[in-house]
């Protein structure tokens, strides 16, 4: 299925954005990938309904940054693309803590994502020559790539880090194994300092491909392959190194987790479960993120609570 005509639409305000001072500060200092810049503007690609496929154009908005060291304007103009083989070494570079500090099959696992490109989205600077990435979101079926050794690695790897909790790695396994062919691995990278008012059309275009999806691919069974009944997430978080059972830390002042990425907060609410386990791999943090610890998170989320998901991050990220 060819990808729909595309849009560019100019954002506004691009600073980082996550839940608490914590984490802003932390996206600030954890991507070097794009420079700090006084002004800037965002464009990017958005995929109209299959019914209408008309585009759909913004104003655009320009924005005074808060950082003083750089004057002048600087152009960046972030487009949405399908993935292609190009595109792999900035993929892997996205993924490579995707499994914490485990040697897997990371390069099968990128080729499984810029092969499948009726569902899948990479982000780039419209009309790079250097072809630089910044984001990458697909979903895989787990039973259409069983056989492939990488998924048969994160399988082996999301029920390593629960088997503590027998509880979880029951309903873990039974999406991984028995109900695989409903289950959809939601992957989503990016650079920390990616603007956020790009998010809600990220997740826009993965969320409608996969509608389509459904209904244009060319076999029955690459159509019902997408039929997701649950999505699992492998994310990360910060965890406060005082929290306690009661889910707080000794401190009324600081939060009990950071998230890193904003969306992962409303996936973490509307989840049907989740578990988090301590991260093995030497992960530098600012100053500020001193108390806290890298954790990573699994998430199981019924496919029906995406509508619900959409509209909270659009609205969430239209109030900053």
């Amino acid at each position: 299925m060819p990808r729909r005509p595309r849009t560019h639409c100019q954002q506004p305000r691009t600073l980082p954005f996550t839940f608490s001072p914590f984490a802003r500060a932390l996206a600030r200092m954890a991507s070097p990938s794009m420079p700090k810049r006084q002004h800037q503007h965002s464009k990017f690609d958005e995929k109209p309904t299959p019914a209408s496929k008309s585009s759909l154009k913004e104003k655009a908005k320009e924005y005074e940054s808060s950082d003083e060291e750089f004057e002048g304007v600087v152009q960046a103009d972030f487009s949405f693309f399908d993935p292609k083989p190009n595109d792999f070494h900035g993929v892997k570079t996205l993924l490579q803590t995707y499994l914490d500090d485990k040697e897997w099959d990371l390069s099968g696992f990128v080729d499984l994502i810029l092969a499948q490109t009726t569902v899948g989205t990479v982000v780039k600077i419209e009309d790079d020559e250097d072809e630089g990435l910044f984001a990458v979101v697909s979903a895989l079926n787990l039973w259409r790539y069983r056989e492939q050794k990488c998924i048969t690695e994160v399988k082996d790897f999301l029920l390593s880090k629960t088997r503590q909790e027998k509880g979880i790695t029951d309903k873990l396994r039974l999406l991984l194994e028995e109900q695989a062919r409903d289950i959809g691995l939601l992957v989503s990278q990016r650079v920390l300092n990616l603007p956020p008012q790009l998010l809600p059309h990220l997740y826009e275009a993965l969320f409608d491909e996969v509608s389509w999806a459904t209904e244009d691919e060319p076999t029955e069974d690459l159509r019902k392959s997408f039929q997701f009944k649950h999505y699992i997430i492998l994310s990360k978080i910060y965890e406060h190194k005082n929290i306690v059972k009661k889910r707080k830390p000794s401190s009324d002042d600081d939060e009990a987790i950071i998230y890193v990425k904003p969306e992962d907060e409303i996936f973490h609410k509307l989840c049907s479960w989740s578990f988090c386990f301590p991260l093995r791999a030497q992960q530098l943090a600012p100053p500020e993120l001193k108390n806290y610890r890298p954790m990573g998170l699994i998430m199981a989320v019924e496919a029906g609570k995406i509508p619900a998901f959409r509209q909270e991050l659009g609205s969430l990220i239209s109030e900053t």
